[in-house]
């Protein structure tokens, strides 16, 4: 357990390294660099792993001191790595994943330019990462909650000779800001309520010193929150994330899927104790994601972008687990959070894979009928999409998105209930219309298929986690969580699980019915009338760009235009006209005639007495 800092140290090294190089360095270099050291974090990880595992922890949580930050009278933080079950879980996906994700990315990164920049910005994310999932202290988990946002932004705008790349990276970069000053504000009003941000301190003070729904605790658990949904892009903050897709495919399976935008669930999670405590917060947390599932999984129905449609169907999973956190099912949340980053990682991935077949076509409806010619990232997206259905029994994402489901349920939410059994209805029709658009149909391209053990490993070994092997893998979260209403399960749960099922089948069987063959149905209705209007309102992603614009964007600008010529600035101006003039006026006098001096010394002499004689009058 002592080696728990080098699964840190490892890519922080590899930053510096790749960082320092200067791009001086080969490919293969870059990434036996910027690979390797994500590897040997991931092996560190599953070291410490295998000895939680076997009960090296006989207090539940190892605490490894690194050093003290500051001290500032009575505020004194360390970096300092806690490790308990949350957070050994979120170690194992960010060092297992992002190992998968980096050794995909040295096979499709090849030939780009700034291939080591590349691996310096997603080695410096993923210490980022770890420092925000094993702080120990709030303030830590912030160093590293900005570090990943500083990477996101790198990463987005990585093609940067593309102003719209640099737009999509600027736009993530101030979105997500808004939520991470409202995080820090939670900080401050915690830390001057309760003296302290040591998480594990704050959750044994805050029941001695609130009582349930106080002012000032509400007021941190909602700044909490819109932190939260600002990195998870979870409304009214999720308009960042299609437009993140900007970035490298593998960007966005590493950080816009598996690992970054789950940092607003881990948060929440972590400091569960203080929303017990705030019941009302908690609820606007569950009413949060079942909106935004919604929300996404409408607009993902319409969408043509293969990398987008992913996009919205990862904000709309980030709702399941909003909704979980929201009706007290601690634990669901972070198991879907898991088995969420396998198959999502695994259909970015996948999507990367396509993209690079077809020279970097990203239109579904430009593609098709590549099942036979791209037969891993077929096999990828059929065990991916079957887990992001929830189809039954024998995917991962069934068995984790079941027990949010049942939850709901067991907590008597029927509204969130609803919510969720529509989004997965939802999430099968736009899941298996990008497959069944791509992988089947009339051929509209060429496609060259990736090769090589960098390209297939990761999609194999994801492959295997997205089935029901990536369930039997159970977050040790017993005695870090508290236990939901439903846990145990009860009556009516194998029921709810046969409703599920079959909602899941039902979408897989309307998408079939509409987009294989000749989608005349489809066509007939989306250019009808409504069908136009919602086409339209869903692609936007309900118009909240354009709504945003209206009311901050364009506003601002009709300011700075009026500030352009500041009134106050010549206003202050005055001062060194008067100055300047006042300056040219004297310099005059300075003439170099004696009689002009000689009567300026007799007429100030005269004032100076005159000044004399009517004070002492």
């Amino acid at each position: 357990m002592n080696m728990l800092f080098l699964t840190l140290l490892f890519p922080l090294i590899g930053f510096l390294l790749l960082a320092f190089s200067r791009g001086r360095w080969s490919e293969n270099t870059s990434a036996l660099v910027g690979v390797g050291s994500v590897g040997l974090s991931a092996l560190v990880s599953a070291w410490i792993i295998f000895q939680y595992s076997t009960g090296a922890l006989p207090d539940g949580a190892y605490i490894q001191v690194l050093w003290q930050w500051m001290a500032v009278g009575n505020f004194t933080p360390s970096l300092t790595l806690y490790l308990d079950g949350l957070s050994l879980t979120m170690l194992g996906v960010v060092t297992g994943v992002g190992f998968l994700i980096h050794l995909f990315a040295s096979w499709y990164m090849r030939g780009e330019a700034g291939y080591s920049r590349f691996f310096a910005y997603t080695n410096l994310f993923v210490a980022s990462m770890l420092c925000l999932v094993l702080a120990d202290d709030l303030l830590f988990l912030y160093l590293g909650w900005e570090g990943v946002g500083v990477c996101s932004y790198l990463l987005i705008g990585f093609y940067y000779t593309e102003r719209k790349n640099g737009n999509a990276a600027l736009k993530a970069f101030l979105v997500t800001r808004v939520g991470d000053v409202l995080m820090a504000f939670g900080l401050f009003i915690l830390f001057v309520q309760l003296g302290t941000l040591n998480i594990q301190a704050l959750l044994e003070l805050a029941p001695q010193r609130f009582a349930e729904g106080d002012f000032w605790l509400s007021l941190a658990t909602l700044a909490l929150l819109g932190g939260a949904v600002g990195k998870s892009a979870q409304l009214p903050l999720q308009t960042w994330l299609a437009d993140a897709m900007a970035g490298p495919t593998p960007v966005s399976a590493l950080i816009h899927a598996a690992t970054m935008v789950t940092a607003g669930v881990y948060l929440i999670a972590r400091t569960h104790g203080l929303y017990l405590l705030t019941p009302e917060v908690l609820q606007l947390v569950g009413v949060v994601g079942g909106l935004t599932l919604l929300l996404a999984g409408f607009s993902a129905l319409v969408q043509t972008d293969i990398k987008r449609i992913l996009a919205y169907s990862t904000m709309s999973q980030l709702g399941y687990m909003f909704l979980a956190l929201g009706v007290g099912a601690w634990e669901a949340a972070i198991f879907h959070l898991m088995t969420h980053a396998f198959f999502k990682a695994l259909l970015f991935l996948a999507s990367g894979s396509v993209i690079h077949a077809c020279h970097h076509e990203q239109n579904i409806f430009r593609m098709g009928g590549l099942w036979n010619k791209l037969p891993v990232a077929y096999a990828s997206f059929i065990v991916g999409g079957a887990a992001l259905a929830a189809l039954p029994l024998v995917t991962a994402g069934f068995y984790s998105k079941d027990e949010i489901l049942w939850e709901a349920f067991a907590s008597g939410n029927t509204a969130l209930l609803y919510a969720g059994l529509v989004g997965a209805f939802l999430t099968s029709i736009y899941t298996f219309r990008l497959i069944f658009v791509v992988f089947h149909g009339q051929v509209q391209t060429e496609a060259h298929p990736g090769r090589g053990l960098a390209h297939n490993l990761p999609l194999i070994a994801l492959i295997v986690l997205s089935t029901f092997v990536g369930a039997w893998i159970t977050p040790p979260l017993a005695g870090v969580l508290p236990q939901s209403v439903g846990h145990a399960g009860g009556e009516g749960r194998v029921g709810l699980e046969i409703l599920s099922a079959a909602i899941a089948v039902a979408g897989v069987l309307l998408a079939a019915w509409l987009y294989l063959g000749n989608r005349t149905l489809v066509e007939r209705v989306g250019n009808s009338a409504p069908g136009r209007i919602l086409t339209a309102l869903w692609f936007a992603a309900w118009g909240f760009d354009w709504l945003y614009d209206k009311v901050f964007v364009q506003p601002y600008l009709w300011l700075t235009r009026i500030l352009r010529r500041d009134p106050l600035d010549r206003t202050i101006g005055i001062l060194p006209l008067l100055a300047r003039g006042g300056n040219a006026l004297l310099s005059r006098t300075q003439n170099g005639q004696i009689r002009w001096y000689a009567a300026t010394i007799a007429a100030g002499a005269v004032l100076v007495l005159g000044f004399l004689l009517l004070s002492v009058a």
